[in-house]
């Protein structure tokens, strides 16, 4: 540490690790401020989870802090489109463009479920009921199912 720096003050042998500091651009300011800061919380995983669950949380991690730092509007409109192309497409190009829907909703549906309340969890059932039913349709084994009663 050099004699009259402050201590923590960043003269680059603070000992952070270089990946901890923000990066300057080459005016000196700080570069990436379009993106939003992480939500406040007391945890990011579940407390006590063992198994399955902390694996996936685990593996879950980067992924939704990726997704946080998309901007707001992406991931619902892409979602929402996915759906409506699986909604217009009778064929299996409809059902496999509800796939990616399915399991982007199971996925979230899993890993907020310790979160939710009764009403949350019953409306993401309904949910996944309802996309199952849709792809299961547009691949053609809804009717197959339902021709055997």
């Amino acid at each position: 540490m050099a004699r009259n720096a402050k201590p923590g003050s960043d003269d680059g042998r603070s000992g952070r690790h270089p990946m901890a500091r923000p990066r300057q651009d080459r005016r000196g300011g700080r570069s990436g401020g379009t993106r939003r800061p992480l939500p406040k919380g007391e945890h990011f995983f579940t407390p006590g989870a063992t198994g399955l669950r902390a694996a996936v949380e685990r593996r879950s991690a980067a992924p939704m802090v990726y997704l946080f730092q998309l901007p707001r509007w992406l991931p619902p409109v892409v979602l929402v489109v996915l759906l409506l192309v699986g909604l217009a497409a009778p064929s299996v190009w409809g059902g496999l463009a509800v796939l990616p829907v399915l399991l982007f909703v199971t996925w979230l549906a899993y890993t907020s479920w310790p979160s939710l309340g009764a009403r949350g969890r019953f409306l993401r059932v309904v949910l996944l009921t309802f996309l199952v039913l849709l792809a299961s349709d547009r691949f053609g084994v809804l009717g197959t199912v339902l021709n055997w009663f």
